[in-house]
């Protein structure tokens, strides 16, 4: 009997070690911080936004120190990215990965809360100008990662947009695109080795812009519609976010991985755009981001995957002046510049009118409850 005891107690100590699984995400609702423009807040004001509005998981598309700086001690989870440029040499070069994560990760620990290294985006499914790279920098990234002794802290992803999907609708035709699969297949091996998750950048708005007469507007915001049947699984879907969701995971089963969880790592919907964008508009953009935070409150999963809970990055924080292409993709962000909300879904953001005087009210406000904090633990110990 002792010898079996020694041994189950070493059992339930070993099994945490021997089973961990990085997760980067706390809860359901996350945010993407993209910085392509110059009229934001600092990073500093950013947190002070950020914590207003209760929104712990962040991503950015870089691993921008001031930002990392700005994080420092304020409980913010962030995601960072390795961009695509620097695919290439992260690759080739196992010393240059291991550089890489010392500078803009190792560095900031354990202060600024790293919790993932999005290794490019959307690398796969457009031009091959990186694909050929991606896994190579994946698994030097990793392998730096795990030397230092933060595999256990840090999870390796990265972001795919559907154009690596052959079709999604039906959700249970999807599969991955030929000219995808020679990369996409050692990837998700690989991912499916280290328990990293499969990462979708998904639009309901550029599916019904690029389909309005097959896509009912009501289906796409999360609105009472007929919704819609998979003839082949017999499921129905409500909305068109888990019908994308669910395509997803059809193609990974497909592909060998139906165990891998996914997920969302951009949605959103923008507030205005050009003349051929008329779905673009405050209205679409509010009711599509308040309903889809409603669905994520409900810690549910789709119909295909009941039990694996939907997880979203909205994008994103700003509306970003300096980004190239149409007018929508300058109008996806949930504040203004100032701070001040572009809609209402229940941010309050600062005041249009008086940002700097919004701004200088929430840190009065963060430090009277810091300070509030503070005495109630010092009468806890008198006590």
């Amino acid at each position: 009997m002792k010898s079996f005891g020694v041994h189950l107690l070493f059992l339930v100590f070993l099994a945490p070690i021997a089973f961990v699984t990085v997760q980067a995400f706390t809860g359901t609702y996350g945010i993407n911080y993209g910085r392509i423009a110059n009229n934001i807040l600092s990073p500093d004001e950013v947190v002070m936004l950020l914590r207003a509005a209760k929104i712990k998981n962040v991503r950015i598309y870089d691993a921008d120190h001031s930002v990392l700086k700005a994080f420092s001690g304020t409980g913010l989870e962030i995601v960072v990215g390795l961009p695509n440029e620097n695919l290439r040499d992260v690759s080739a070069n196992a010393d240059h990965a291991m550089n890489w994560v010392k500078d803009n990760v190792l560095a900031y620990l354990p202060n600024t809360h790293i919790r993932g290294i999005a290794i490019g985006n959307e690398v796969l499914g457009g031009s091959d100008e990186f694909s050929g790279f991606l896994l190579g920098a994946v698994k030097n990234v990793y392998n730096a990662v795990k030397k230092l002794k933060l595999n256990d802290v840090i999870q390796i992803t990265t972001a795919h947009s559907q154009a690596v999907f052959a079709n999604s609708f039906p959700p249970s035709s999807c599969i991955f695109k030929e000219n995808v699969v020679q990369y996409m297949k050692p990837l998700l091996e690989f991912f499916s080795q280290i328990g990293s998750p499969f990462c979708l950048n998904v639009y309901p708005f550029l599916a019904y812009m690029y389909n309005p007469e097959h896509i009912d507007i009501n289906y796409a915001l999360f609105l009472p519609t007929e919704g819609a049947n998979d003839p082949k699984t017999k499921l129905h879907y409500d909305n068109l976010l888990d019908a994308q969701i669910d395509a997803a995971y059809a193609a990974l089963e497909d592909a060998g991985f139906e165990k891998m969880e996914v997920i969302i790592t951009e949605t959103g919907w923008a507030s205005h755009g050009d003349e051929n964008e008329s779905v673009a508009t405050a209205n679409n953009a509010r009711t599509y981001n308040y309903n889809l935070r409603k669905r994520l409150a409900k810690m549910k999963g789709t119909p295909l995957r009941p039990k694996n809970v939907v997880k979203a990055y909205v994008f994103a924080i700003f509306n970003e002046n300096l980004k190239p292409g149409p007018t929508s993709e300058r109008n996806f962000g949930l504040f203004k510049p100032d701070g001040s909300i572009s809609y209402d879904i229940g941010f309050h953001g600062f005041k249009s009118s008086s940002a700097d005087s919004s701004l200088s009210s929430l840190k009065l406000e963060e430090k009277e409850q810091n300070e509030h904090s503070l005495h109630r633990e010092e009468r806890n110990e008198r006590k």
